[in-house]
């Protein structure tokens, strides 16, 4: 585990712990912000982790969370958190990781009804006893018996975006076909485009006479393992679904039939825009809103944007009119704000934007550098390849076959590779409107060497080199391994950079100060991997690398026609790390492109 890792695990456990404790509510709110910031961060703390004046000029640490990273670089622990942890039954932690079961729920069944792990909540359920507590009435028992049987399902992880994506858009276009809609999206983690989302939220706007038919359709849908919660203006489903894969990459099965809860909000239809945007989130996103309302003299909620009268109730149950409500739109620019796109609500800077950033779209993507025929472990023809590029709008596609260390994938020896791109060449004469490169994906070796000779690389129009195997590498190491690529004189793009897989394995942890610096003296792209068990670049990656003044790119790493549909997930990631469309360079045009990837040649 990282440094940043392991930091920010001690913090968001302490975080958990001040609430199981009833303690100051504020200072877990801080250690829990301080956590995401920190497991957020591309950059390795270790290195400045002894540097006060460092640490707190990173946006979300302040003094007292410096102190601690400071103290943990120095012992290896951070006092507070083993003083916290003598008092918590360690037991109740994994209890934590149950659906609906939040740390004041916890505290209760612990402090009042004797709970101190799985077994003694278990037996306290069995005998009858829970009922008696605060807040367990014979419902919530009944739910919460459902919520441990579903954690204890080894299909309960967090669901890869390519996976809820189309999902929740079939369950909107459901929701949209009743009568009564008027509006309706999907929220939460996956309008904010994360890799993974733990459940799915949906808003609907309407009237009170039609929603019980639209919560009652939505329960009924035949995806519906069980009903949760089924209320006047809220229903909450469990999902039942199988995989959607068809490649889950080297050596990896294809994942169970898992669940997902799925929560609808029927509300009316002038409000809706409130809802959708708080329902967004994200959590430190809504937070910052809600302090610049109040600095404006305002209040926000679900219900919108209102005076801020001081009073205890809620303005909406009071009849208050919201001063913004019906858009996401109207409510940002009562506030003094451009309107945020969902995938940079994060509370990562975006606050101090006075405009909304150029951030690179789906419709500008013109190229695919990054894609597999027959001649490997792909599944179309050159041609074909090139033809549904083409159909797609593309100006340029790479064919990019895998070299001859990846055996299992049909990696092409030199002399196989020799022969490929005198066919590849013959493609080209026998299709108009778009370009194809003569490429490799090139493996790169343990010790940062490239699979083929620098003769042979230079006969191609395009090397995308990746890290297939060695994945265990430490920290320093890997990043030595990459550097050398990076400073290859013959290498433009370096390839799904880290090897992770979104929920399987974490892949590298190189220095991606040092990366993102090297890339940019060296002009070499860093990949963003579209394909939605990569993402790769990940998010945070990719902001360090814009920071840093990088080149990237978007591409699908095609093995087959449907692969060209992840781009979205690619565009999503992009946006998430800020990417504005001139530094992708899938966007530029093709002459530039071109005489881009000519610089590198002799």
């Amino acid at each position: 585990m990282s440094f940043n890792s392991e930091v920010a695990l001690r913090l968001e456990r302490i975080a958990v712990m001040l609430d199981l404790l009833g303690e100051d509510s504020f200072r877990a709110a801080a250690n829990a912000r301080a956590a995401r910031t920190i497991a957020d961060l591309a950059a390795d703390l270790e290195p400045i982790a002894l540097d006060q004046a460092k640490l707190r000029a990173i946006q979300g640490i302040g003094p007292k969370i410096a102190e601690k990273i400071s103290e943990f670089r120095r012992t290896g622990r951070i006092e507070e958190h083993d003083e916290l942890v003598a008092k918590v039954p360690p037991g109740l932690f994994p209890l934590l990781e149950v659906p609906g079961l939040g740390p004041k729920t916890l505290r209760t069944l612990w402090t009042q009804g004797g709970v101190v792990d799985r077994a003694s909540l278990d037996r306290i359920i069995s005998d009858g006893t829970i009922l008696s507590l605060p807040r367990m009435g014979e419902k919530s028992v009944e739910k919460l018996k459902a919520s441990l049987a579903f954690a204890s399902s080894p299909s309960n992880s967090r669901l890869p975006l390519g996976m809820a994506m189309p999902l929740a858009e079939a369950i909107v276009e459901h929701l949209r076909s009743l009568a009564g809609v008027k509006r309706v999206s999907y929220a939460g983690s996956l309008r904010r485009g994360r890799d993974t989302v733990g459940d799915l939220d949906f808003i609907v706007g309407s009237d009170d006479a039609h929603a019980p038919k639209i919560l009652k359709a939505f329960a009924e849908m035949p995806l519906v393992s069980s009903v949760l919660v089924h209320g006047e203006t809220k229903c909450s489903v469990r999902l039942r679904l199988e995989s959607n894969s068809t490649r889950w990459g080297e050596d990896q099965a294809a994942p169970p039939a898992r669940e997902i809860q799925a929560d609808l909000r029927v509300v009316d239809d002038s409000c809706y825009g409130a809802a959708l945007m708080y329902f967004t989130g994200s959590k430190d996103h809504n937070v910052a809103l809600r302090q610049r309302a109040l600095s404006r003299g305002q209040t926000l909620n679900e219900y919108g944007l209102f005076p801020n009268d001081d009073e205890s109730t809620p303005p909406q149950s009071r009849g208050i009119k919201p001063v913004a409500a019906k858009s996401e739109r109207v409510i940002y620019a009562a506030l003094g704000l451009p309107e945020f796109p969902p995938e940079i609500r994060e509370n990562r800077g975006e606050m101090d934007l006075s405009e909304v950033p150029s951030l690179v779209s789906i419709d500008e993507i013109r190229a695919e550098l990054h894609a597999h025929t027959t001649a490997s472990d792909g599944k179309l023809s050159i041609l074909e390849l090139a033809t549904e590029a083409k159909r797609r709008g593309f100006h340029t596609i790479a064919v990019t076959d895998h070299s001859k260390s990846s055996a299992v994938a049909g990696g092409l020896s030199p002399e196989r590779l020799r022969e490929h791109i005198k066919a590849v060449h013959a493609a080209r004469d026998q299709i108009d409107g778009i370009t194809i490169l003569a490429g490799s994906e090139v493996d790169i070796l343990a010790d940062g060497e490239l699979d083929y000779d620098d003769d042979l690389l230079e006969r191609l129009d395009i090397v995308v080199a990746s890290i297939h195997a060695g994945l265990s590498q430490d920290a320093a190491t890997a990043t030595k391994r990459l550097l050398r690529v990076i400073r290859h004189p013959l290498v433009h793009i370096i390839g799904h950079p880290t090897g992770r897989l979104v929920n399987r394995r974490p892949g590298l942890s190189p220095d991606l100060g040092e990366i993102t610096a090297a890339a940019r003296e060296h002009h070499v792209v860093l990949e963003i991997n579209a394909h939605w068990m990569r993402l790769d670049l990940r998010d945070t990656h990719v902001k360090a690398a814009v920071d840093a003044g990088c080149l990237l790119s978007i591409d699908c790493d095609v093995h087959e026609r449907e692969d060209f549909d992840n781009l979205r997930y690619g565009v999503l990631t992009a946006r998430r790390g800020w990417l504005p469309t001139d530094r992708c360079i899938n966007t530029w045009p093709a002459d530039r492109l071109h005489e881009f990837l000519r610089e590198k040649r002799p």
